[in-house]
């Protein structure tokens, strides 16, 4: 305290204003494949891994259902068109376009995961082109 019974100012420290601090290069580290690197391409494999066990779960069970439904139920096992069973219509012809489907989502969802990346790996290293200083 000072003698007139005032404080002084605080001031607040915050991170990003700091001098000297070193920027992480993410590109440079993705591309010589340092240990952060690494560690991200291995985060988008991991990524696109699940992705991918999750769309085979669900696309399993939807297969197994087909025969499950058939046993639950005689009729539909049953039913018949243009002389063949339905379940086997739907085994053979309708699964396909399931199967496309599956796959064009996979696609799709894992272009999204690395261009999610991509804007990870740019954002950083562009932060870290700027917040160089300039001689």
């Amino acid at each position: 305290m000072t003698t007139e019974g005032h404080r002084p100012r605080r001031e607040r420290v915050v991170l990003s204003q700091r001098r000297g601090a070193r920027m992480v290069r993410t590109r440079v580290e993705v591309q010589e494949q340092t240990e952060v690197g690494d560690t991200l391409v291995r985060g988008l494999m991991r990524a696109q891994l699940g992705l991918a066990l999750r769309l085979g779960g669900a696309l399993a069970a939807l297969i197994l259902s087909i025969p499950l439904l058939g046993s639950m139920f005689p009729t539909i096992a049953e039913a018949t068109v243009w002389g063949v069973r339905l379940n086997w219509i739907v085994l053979g012809i309708a699964l396909y376009p399931i199967l496309y489907l599956t796959g064009w989502i996979y696609v799709r969802l894992a272009e999204q995961s690395e261009r999610e990346f991509m804007s990870v790996v740019d954002d950083d290293s562009g932060a870290a082109a700027d917040g160089d200083p300039v001689s």
